[in-house]
Formats: structure tokens, C-alpha cells, sequence
């Protein structure tokens, strides 16, 4: 017999869909944001950690805007069918609140000594930023996981302002700092 898997975020979005394509479109997107913003991130504090791989300060300044344009890429990718699961999901009472948190103290760092330290040149302020979100963007996703792992998943309503607020947020001044730091 084999093993059951747990519920994940998914199988919350999949529950709430109004259509099997438009929960399978906006999964996939989703993944891919969340697979590109982990590589993001796991490569800032890789160098917060002292460890500068790439090797050299040239290498390491291409990874970043090869991390910022994956992550770019993912989320450019994600507009179309998370504003469509949006429409088809938009409850009746606007009464819901978001289902994640804002930035917590570890995800509070100084990068310009980091980004200083690993030879990269590139606006401090922007990658706080890009971080700040896309760790935000994880969280979220593993909030909705453990959520729907307990049974206490967000309804309707709630997903739908989760959601909005994610959209907002990544499509506004995230993208345009990425692309910024992607150049």
C-alpha cells in the first residue's frame, strides 16, 4: 500500500477552484515562484554565511541577476493565472483577512556589508527588499501547507484576500526591483 501524502497548499487551492485547469495553472506558476525565490534567497544567505560561491566576485554578481531574472521570469509568469483564479474565486462578502504574516526579525538583515564582502555591486535597498518578499511569498505557502495539514485551512473569503495581497505585492514593486537587479 502506498503512503499517503500530506495536503499542501494545492490541495487548498484545488479546493477552492472553480475549475480543475485554472487550479493546475496557477499551482504550477506558484511552484515556480516558490522554487525560484528559495534559489534566491538560499544564494543571499549563503553569503551571509561567509560562504562566497561563486568563486569570484564577477561570478557571484552574475548568479544574483541570473536569481533575480529566474525569479522575474516565475512571477511575470504568475500574473495571468493567479488574476484569473482570483476572479473565479472572489467570494461574496469582502470580509476576509490575509492568512500570512509580514516579515519576521530574521528576515531583517543589513546586506550592504554582505553584498560588500562578496564583491557584488548592487542596490542593498533593492535586495532587502526582493528578500523581505519573496521569504514572505515561502512563508506564506508553507503557512497555507501547515494550515491545510491540520485541517484549519483559510476560507473562501480569506484565501481570496491572502491572495490578492501576495498578487499585489509581487507584481508591484517586487518585479520592478528585480528587473532592476536582473540588469
Amino acid at each position: 500500500m502506498a503512503p499517503q501524502s500530506l495536503p499542501g497548499w494545492s490541495d487548498v487551492l484545488r479546493a477552492h477552484a472553480a475549475t480543475d485547469l485554472s487550479a493546475r495553472r496557477v499551482t504550477a506558476q506558484l511552484r515556480a515562484c516558490e522554487a525560484s525565490a528559495l534559489a534566491f534567497c538560499r544564494l543571499l544567505e549563503r553569503w551571509h554565511r561567509g560562504d562566497a560561491h561563486p568563486a569570484t566576485a564577477g561570478q557571484r554578481e552574475a548568479a544574483l541577476r541570473h536569481a533575480a531574472d529566474r525569479v522575474e521570469t516565475a512571477i511575470a509568469g504568475l500574473e495571468g493565472p493567479l488574476s484569473q483564479y482570483l476572479l473565479e474565486l472572489e467570494p461574496e462578502r469582502a470580509e476576509g483577512r490575509s492568512w500570512y504574516l509580514g516579515p519576521g526579525a530574521g528576515e531583517l538583515v543589513e546586506w550592504q556589508p554582505v553584498l560588500d564582502r562578496a564583491g557584488v555591486r548592487a542596490s542593498a535597498n533593492r535586495v532587502a527588499a526582493v528578500y523581505l518578499e519573496l521569504a514572505m511569498l515561502v512563508r506564506a505557502l508553507e503557512g497555507l501547507a501547515d494550515a491545510a495539514r491540520i485541517d484549519s485551512a483559510p476560507d473562501r473569503s480569506s484565501l481570496w484576500a491572502g491572495l490578492f495581497d501576495l498578487r499585489d505585492t509581487l507584481l508591484g514593486s517586487t518585479v520592478d526591483d528585480l528587473r532592476a537587479l536582473a540588469a
